[in-house]
């Protein structure tokens, strides 16, 4: 479901595509670091780093830390 024109949704087409590979990889980059601090501010201050990484991970990929870890033993 779209709420964009099929005009609107061609012209945005063209004007990222008009942009270098490095100007966009710059913006995912940006995207990227700006989701990364929305969801580090919704948790609570008082974590540790350690913490602050496990429960960011578990924000962003929907998995803890340790599961990605596990499936990582079982191929390497």
């Amino acid at each position: 479901m779209t709420d964009t024109t099929p005009e609107a949704e061609k012209k945005m087409r063209e004007m990222m595509m008009s942009r270098t590979g490095a100007e966009r990889m710059m913006m995912v980059a940006s995207m990227s670091d700006a989701a990364r601090a929305i969801v580090i501010a919704s948790l609570p201050k008082d974590l540790s780093p350690d913490d602050l990484k496990r429960r960011l991970v578990e924000r962003i990929y929907g998995e803890s830390l340790e599961h990605f870890l596990s499936d990582q033993s079982k191929t390497g």
